[in-house]
C-alpha cells in the first residue's frame, strides 16, 4: 500500500443514514487528495455501506482501485467481490492468533495508508484504531476524516 491509499474503520452498527456523508468524503478523497486506492474490511454495517459507496464511486472514477482487506490467511485467496480489484492480506499476519487478526490487520492498515475515513460514535476497537491514526496524524503520517 502507499500514501495514496485510504482505509476505512467504523462501527458494525453504522446506520445507513450516513451514506451521503460517506459518499461525499470518498469523493473528496478522490478529487482533492488524489487518493487512488481504497481498502475496506468485510464485517459489519459500516464495511457493507463503504462497499456500496466505493462501487458507486468506481462507476464515476474507473481508475480507482478497490481492495477487500483479508485478515485471515484463508481469506487472502478468497475471490474479491464484483467490482473490486482484489484482496489485500497485510504482511506478518500469519503469526497473529486468529482472534487478534482483525485488530492487527486494522492497525497494519493505519501504518500503511495515507488516509483514513472513520465512523466511530462509541467505544471499541474501531475507536482505538481511530485514536491510533489520530496520533499518527499529529506527526503528519496520515490524514484522518471523521464522519
Amino acid at each position: 500500500m502507499d500514501n495514496k491509499t485510504c482505509f476505512f474503520i467504523g462501527s458494525r452498527h453504522t446506520p445507513y443514514s450516513i451514506k451521503e456523508q460517506l459518499a461525499n468524503a470518498v469523493e473528496k478523497h478522490i478529487t482533492e487528495y488524489g487518493v487512488t486506492t481504497f481498502t475496506v474490511g468485510h464485517y459489519g454495517a459500516f464495511d457493507s455501506l463503504v462497499k456500496v459507496v466505493l462501487l458507486e464511486a468506481k462507476q464515476r472514477y474507473p481508475n480507482i482501485k478497490l481492495y477487500l482487506l483479508a485478515p485471515y490467511a484463508l481469506n487472502q485467496q478468497r475471490e474479491a467481490p464484483e467490482g473490486f480489484d482484489g484482496t489485500y492480506y497485510p504482511e506478518g499476519l500469519e503469526t497473529v492468533p486468529k482472534r487478534y487478526a482483525i485488530v492487527q490487520a486494522n492497525q497494519n492498515m493505519i501504518q500503511e495508508s495515507g488516509y483514513l475515513i472513520s465512523y466511530c460514535p462509541g467505544v471499541g476497537n474501531s475507536r482505538k484504531v481511530t485514536e491510533l491514526a489520530q496520533k499518527r496524524e499529529k506527526k503528519g503520517l496520515i490524514k484522518v476524516t471523521l464522519l
